[in-house]
């Protein structure tokens, strides 16, 4: 018999974020939405403690006994065939938990049947298929889902699928590690840059976007910043949207909050690439997440996707 409930966690690197779905409704329980702070410099018995306590709290509302599994959104590097985690000193964050097997770990902490099954797909692609199944994009053919935050993630989505290894997208659906100007895409499209374009315009140094968005209300030459940041996104991704034939562009991650200082930049640089796109702020934002991880626990929906696993 099809069990009723799914668990959706999102691992971000200060904080586990849960919910409960109702599979059968397709819908997210109000009682069943969790977080808890994590320190990722921490051992690895204290952040698997941590997502513990967040998983128990959404469960606590529910049959256990109705429970389908559990879908964690996890960034990489990780394997997410087997769940076991790669995280290195490079990645700086979660270094503690390398090479333990993160689902046998979880289901004796949380007392699971050793076949409950545990699933695992990257954060980005998890943010994509969320938005695609239950976001502004679900009517979407082609999709790109792109977070901006500490680092870049995307997702190209086909008929609410991740296309991982084709001829018009980029190996694995990545775009973090794709070379940009001087290095990587991932060291333009993040918070780092704008903390470093702020402190070459200043001399000051601020913790993040937010903070910068504040510093251009109050100082208009600030807006710059975001100018530049969002010309040289559109200048980046358009070349992507046109190869996949994209008809949505979906922008989540804690930068997208400041759209309306980027956006017209972003929006100008798209049209002069002739590009006529409909892009989407998410609104679930990082509940996108955590709906696209429950949904590994659609069986219809993981037999398609586990055969892309090893290629995340």
């Amino acid at each position: 018999m099809r069990k009723k409930y799914a668990i959706g966690a999102d691992t971000g690197g200060s904080h586990i974020s849960v919910i409960t779905m109702d599979l059968e409704k397709e819908t997210v329980l109000r009682n069943g939405k969790a977080c808890c702070v994590v320190d990722n410099k921490a051992s690895a018995n204290d952040i698997l403690d941590s997502w513990k306590t967040a998983i128990e709290k959404s469960i606590s509302g529910i049959d256990r006994d109705q429970l389908s599994g559990i879908g964690i959104a996890m960034p990489g590097p990780f394997d997410y065939t087997n769940g076991i985690a790669l995280f290195t000193h490079e990645v700086n964050k979660f270094e503690e938990l390398y090479g333990i097997n993160i689902a046998d770990r979880l289901r004796q902490l949380l007392d699971l049947p050793d076949d409950m099954p545990i699933r695992f797909m990257n954060d980005a692609t998890s943010f994509a298929v969320g938005d695609a199944w239950k976001g502004k994009s679900c009517k979407s053919k082609r999709m790109i889902a792109i977070t901006l935050g500490t680092g870049l993630g995307a997702a190209f989505i086909e008929s609410g699928i991740p296309v991982l290894e084709r001829n018009d997208v980029p190996r694995g659906g990545c775009l973090w590690n794709v070379p940009y100007s001087e290095s990587i895409a991932n060291d333009y499209f993040c918070t780092g840059w704008f903390v470093r374009k702020y402190f070459e315009m200043t001399g000051k140094t601020l913790p993040g976007v937010k903070e910068i968005a504040r510093q251009a209300a109050i100082h208009p030459e600030v807006n710059a910043i975001f100018e530049e940041f969002g010309a040289l996104l559109g200048e980046f991704l358009a070349p992507y949207l046109q190869k996949f034939d994209a008809d949505c562009l979906v922008l989540g991650g804690n930068i997208t909050r400041a759209y309306n200082l980027f956006g017209p930049a972003f929006s100008a640089m798209l049209e002069s690439k002739h590009l006529n796109i409909n892009v989407e702020l998410s609104v679930q934002m990082e509940t996108s997440a955590m709906i696209g991880s429950a949904r590994l626990m659609n069986e219809d929906f993981w037999k398609q996707i586990q055969p892309l696993l090893p290629l995340m």
